[in-house]
């Protein structure tokens, strides 16, 4: 499963973006988003997210 943003919680600071390593992860409309088909559910950016909005199911 790919990660999950939580956009309540997202801030769309970005600091997500550089931390995945297949490009995954955008800034769109002030929020993260993980495209489904690219994501490798490494995690890296969940442990880069300072305001806990992306998470692994």
């Amino acid at each position: 499963m790919p990660a999950k943003v939580d956009p309540a919680k997202c801030s769309g600071c970005g600091t997500c973006v550089p931390a995945c390593p297949v490009e995954a992860i955008k800034v769109e409309n002030d929020k993260a988003v993980v495209d489904a088909d690219t994501c490798i559910d490494c995690g890296a950016c969940v442990s880069e997210c300072p305001m806990e909005a992306i998470s692994q199911e």
